[in-house]
């Protein structure tokens, strides 16, 4: 599943659901059992990953979903060439915990630049342990 975001804070919502669509399709087809932590975790994750590109990025936004094995792939792509990086962990702060919160949940992550800006990949498992 692909779906084009407009770049507004409107789109971190519907990007969530736009997933629990996803994934509740996944299951009723009987593709994959998708347990119901997996859809809170894949809507934790997509939330901090838009909202990082809504924040830095201006333009358009991709999302994509896909079912390999069993797990969900969520990618982010939007056109800011700048990698994120998890900040160190600082209990006292105040924001800034969103990428550290998505290394920490899911199974694998990768950020790479593409031609134009870049790709924002983490994995997550169906069975929605974290």
């Amino acid at each position: 599943m692909s779906a084009s975001l407009d770049g507004t804070g409107a789109c971190i919502a519907h990007a969530r659901r736009l997933a629990a669509g996803f994934l509740a399709d996944v299951h009723a087809a009987g593709v994959r059992s998708v347990a119901p932590s997996a859809v809170d975790l894949v809507q934790l994750v997509l939330s901090e990953l838009v909202t990082n590109a809504v924040k830095y990025a201006p333009g358009p936004i991709v999302m994509e979903l896909r079912i390999v094995g069993e797990q969900v792939e969520v990618v982010v792509r939007d056109c800011d060439p700048v990698l994120p990086a998890a900040r160190a962990a600082e209990a006292g702060r105040v924001g800034g915990h969103g990428l550290e919160i998505v290394v920490r949940i899911a199974d694998s992550f990768e950020a790479r630049r593409e031609p134009v800006g870049k790709r924002i990949t983490a994995r997550l498992s169906l069975g929605g342990t974290a």
